[in-house]
């Protein structure tokens, strides 16, 4: 995994751009300036670049890279499959899954895919025991679920850190996220379902529905 990873992190040339959606010429013209902008204006997230430009400071985590078949005319057919989560630990998180014929097009891909479906978080002390009034933790208890992986995620005291299984962690720390516990039930080895029911449970803090793509990858 430690071979993959720095395949994410080597630097990939820059291309040239040319919005195709409104939502992007904005940005390219320097009338939309951040990502809270992008959400408030209720329109889709299409284009990956929209990201590049206002959130520099994403860092990648390459989850998973794993082989898959599937039946062709001409027979089995192998593709690779990447998931990889994207943050910048302050408050805003995404997945996105990648196939390709090659592990490195496929984190490719699963980087484009994880961008288009940004979500946003909401910081903050929902804990009774702390009080503190600084976003280190979440507002309130929130659950996620996908598949059978329920997850369960509640407000903790400063200091504490993340209770969390391996996976869970990870998301929760690209998010920002720095006191809670978790609760998880399910088959917790399945690296996306948990990736994506870590991340529903987040998006639930969100009054409106801007990230419920998030949820919806296959």
């Amino acid at each position: 995994m430690q071979v993959f990873r720095k395949m994410a992190e080597q630097e990939r040339p820059q291309k040239s751009w040319t919005p195709r959606t409104d939502l992007g010429k904005k940005v390219l013209a320097g009338e939309i300036t951040s990502m809270q902008q992008v959400f408030d204006s209720g329109k889709p997230l299409l284009e990956s670049e929209i990201v590049d430009i206002l959130l520099p400071d994403l860092k990648e985590e390459v989850m998973e890279v794993d082989s898959m078949q599937r039946m062709t005319a001409y027979g089995r057919k192998q593709v690779m499959r990447a998931v990889v989560i994207i943050g910048n630990r302050n408050g805003f998180v995404g997945v996105g899954v990648g196939k390709a014929p090659e592990s490195r097009q496929a984190i490719e891909e699963a980087i484009a895919d994880s961008k288009r479906h940004l979500i946003r978080v909401q910081l903050g002390c929902g804990s009774w025991e702390c009080g503190c009034g600084t976003a280190h933790s979440i507002t309130k208890m929130v659950s996620g679920q996908r598949g059978s992986i329920k997850i369960t995620i509640k407000p903790a005291p400063r200091g504490l850190g993340v209770v969390a299984g391996e996976v869970a962690r990870k998301v929760l720390e690209f998010a920002g996220v720095r006191d809670v516990w978790t609760f998880s039930k399910g088959r917790t080895r399945n690296i996306l379902n948990t990736v994506l029911a870590t991340i529903s449970a987040l998006d639930s803090l969100n009054k409106t529905k801007m990230g419920k793509r998030s949820v919806e990858l296959k």
